[in-house]
């Protein structure tokens, strides 16, 4: 069962910059002072989604990635489940938000798209247990791990393929309160439905994730974990509109555009 509590939208308007509340009754946002990873007091102010810039859902000091952590993405590869998380970074220079364009660069001839389940870190986290990892998560979101496969494959090491500006697409909000043990996860190319999930097929829950990553780096609050990404990964061409959705959640939306130096 779903308990979502509160959506935030981290965005953009005239005279105003920062964190807002949505309405679920009427879709419009309601600012905030403050953030949710803090205390913050309620405004009067509020806004319709339609006239504001959505900017991602914080500003990660780090974005930890990780690979081959469906079981349905490791049975179509035709590979094992990992014993241990497999860990990547993502530069937080990658990071962008709802309705952004995905810049397809000249570098590469295969960029695809990656839809997943984004952890938002809410205070700083080392050496953790997995009993208490709950406590140290502030909410989800979605996310789009954008990827040069022809580089990837091509490097050996995934740094290049991994770290385009724009290849990290995240939002449209941080859900708080909300139970990741079963959501749909769905990633659409141009309407049509490309990947399709639920995040209980994850190898590594989000609660193991946080804990073994705390182990190894220290989780700053606002850090983002991007936690993989189910069967049916494809390629993304400039025009292509690409959409990640997760229940409880909403719809992660970016269309796709070439490089402006080719």
């Amino acid at each position: 069962m779903i308990t979502l509590i509160r959506r935030f939208v981290r965005f953009s308007a005239p005279n105003f910059t920062g964190y807002g509340l949505v309405d679920e009754s009427n879709g419009k946002i309601q600012a905030i002072e403050g953030s949710p990873f803090d205390e913050y007091l309620m405004l009067d102010r509020w806004y319709e989604q339609s006239h504001i810039r959505i900017l991602p859902p914080c500003q990660p000091s780090k974005i930890v990635a990780v690979g081959l952590n469906y079981r349905d993405h490791a049975r179509e590869l035709k590979l094992p489940e990992p014993d241990e998380p497999l860990l990547f970074l993502k530069p937080p220079s990658a990071l962008i938000g709802h309705e952004e364009a995905i810049v397809y660069p000249s570098m590469s001839h295969q960029v695809e798209y990656e839809g997943e389940l984004a952890i938002v870190i809410g205070r700083r986290a080392q050496q953790i247990k997995p009993e208490d990892a709950a406590s140290y998560i502030a909410g989800y979101s979605c996310a789009n791990d954008v990827t040069a496969r022809d580089l990837q494959k091509k490097d050996g090491q995934w740094t290049r393929a991994k770290s385009f500006d724009t290849f990290a697409s995240f939002g449209p909000c941080l859900a708080v309160g909300l139970c990741a043990d079963n959501l749909v996860i769905k990633t659409y190319l141009n309407g049509q439905v490309r990947q399709s999930s639920h995040t209980a097929q994850l190898i590594f829950p989000p609660a193991f994730l946080v804990s073994f990553i705390s182990r190894i780096m220290t989780l700053l609050p606002e850090d983002v974990i991007f936690t993989g990404t189910p069967s049916g990964v494809g390629a993304l061409q400039p025009g292509d509109v690409v959409e990640v959705e997760i229940e409880g959640i909403g719809r992660l939306k970016n269309p796709v555009i070439a490089a402006k130096y080719q």
